[in-house]
């Protein structure tokens, strides 16, 4: 499979040129996104000097973070300006980044066993073919060291659904036309041309996600609800910047993260995986 990032549909890297992604995890409820993903990453890898292989790390904001922690780093991303950002970023930092480079998640540049965690926290989103989803993850797998954990995300099936509902877009015919698709098949797209109707995705179920993690390879897979239901509220700012109901807002996704029954409530899923030892 070619390497090159034009494997990206399109849409999906006019999307990025033109999306506020550098500072994205730093608006409205991508603070509480921001918050669990270090949470749940920082309670499932191992402890800094471990090699980890962001992949699919946009512009950076998980990548340093972890660089900052003390672990060797190394960032790809199959969009030209999200990498040149994350390189400008890392140039900046005390503790840079190992390396930042274009690739594609399906087929990467990297030795057998090279990295001790790998995050894929975007590529699964925009692969809606369920083969590519499967060949992302199996690249995951060969390059892990055996014992190593991998952190997947992905969006669920009834996000667009529920924002909708709340953010009252469903009074949009075209919105609500992307719903019923996103319902039925799980593959979102958009032909909007508004930039907050997102762009070509896969929308999964929990029991889904679970599924294709272990048909790559892996065992012991968990799939948690990241943010449970506070990514709805309607004054979900004025909550956050008060720590007490910012920290009942972090305790309610956290108690809920692996309950079945509302798991899908979250706007995105995160597995986490172990490459068997042999």
């Amino acid at each position: 499979m070619s390497k090159s990032p034009d494997t990206l549909r399109p849409e999906i890297l006019a999307y990025y040129k033109k999306a506020p992604e550098a500072t994205r995890l730093q608006t409205g409820p991508f603070k509480l996104e921001f918050a669990r993903t270090k949470e749940v990453i920082r309670h499932t890898i191992p402890a800094p000097p471990a090699r980890i292989l962001d992949v699919g790390g946009g512009t950076g904001p998980y990548a340093l973070w972890l660089a900052s922690l003390g672990y060797e780093v190394h960032l790809i991303d199959p969009v030209a300006d999200l990498v040149n950002e994350a390189r400008l970023r890392s140039e900046k930092a005390t503790l840079p980044l190992a390396s930042c480079r274009i690739g594609d998640a399906r087929a990467l540049e990297a030795e057998d066993c090279f990295a001790d965690v790998i995050l894929e926290l975007g590529p699964l989103y925009h692969l809606t073919n369920r083969d590519h989803r499967l060949a992302c993850l199996r690249e995951a797998l060969r390059i892990l060291s055996p014992g190593g954990i991998v952190i997947v995300a992905a969006i669920s099936r009834f996000a667009s659904a529920l924002d909708g509902l709340f953010r009252n877009l469903l009074s949009d015919p075209d919105f609500t036309r992307i719903v019923e698709r996103d319902l039925h098949s799980g593959v979102h797209r958009n032909d909007t041309g508004r930039l907050d109707y997102f762009t070509t995705a896969y929308f999964h179920r929990p029991v889904e996600l679970e599924e294709e993690v272990l048909e790559a390879g892996f065992q012991d897979v968990r799939v948690i609800g990241l943010e449970g239901p506070a990514w709805l509220l309607s004054d979900f700012e004025r909550r956050w910047h008060d720590s007490e109901r910012r920290e009942e807002i972090l305790w309610i996704a956290r108690v809920l993260e692996q309950e079945p029954a509302i798991r899908a409530l979250s706007a995105h899923l995160l597995a986490v995986g172990q490459k068997p030892e042999n």
